[in-house]
């Protein structure tokens, strides 16, 4: 891969976390988001369950 590109993802990841880090708004959305994956994980997973 080329090199700007690594670095270029490195510096994108490193200023996503500061920047939730440091911002309530942020930091709620990203609770939310892992909140709703587990919701319909465990929705799947009942399902699931049904079904056997």
């Amino acid at each position: 891969m080329d090199d700007k590109f690594l670095v270029g993802v490195l510096l994108g990841m490193v200023g996503g976390a500061v920047i939730v880090a440091n911002s309530v708004k942020a930091r709620k959305f990203v609770k939310d988001g892992q909140q709703q994956v587990l919701d319909k994980a465990q929705e799947l997973t009942k399902q699931n369950e049904k079904k056997n």
